[in-house]
């Protein structure tokens, strides 16, 4: 498996139990379908305003992840995150 860093932007307006729910379901993906997440990074960017607004929103919380997987993971993983209507944006680079 490679390892990946994926950064996900989640509604800003979600409480920090809804936050953190969220987080366990956009990972649990990785890790159910046979990845690893080896490090998540909430501290780094966190709610953060954005440069220009995305779906008439002006904010959102950043989330970046370290995992390991490999293509069908990360297939998956991005076919379910377009579909998530509380995770605005997505990427997916590899290190």
């Amino acid at each position: 498996m490679k390892k990946y860093e994926i950064m996900y932007i989640l509604l800003a307006d979600l409480s920090e139990e809804e936050r953190n729910a969220e987080m366990e379901n956009v990972h649990k993906v990785i890790v159910d379908n046979g990845g690893k997440i080896v490090n998540v990074d909430t501290e780094k960017f966190g709610l953060r305003e954005f440069a220009y607004p995305i779906k008439d929103l002006t904010k959102g919380f950043y989330v970046i992840i370290d995992v390991e997987a490999n293509n069908e993971i990360l297939a998956e993983f991005d076919r379910l995150n377009k579909l998530n209507n509380r995770v605005l944006r997505h990427i997916i680079v590899a290190k």
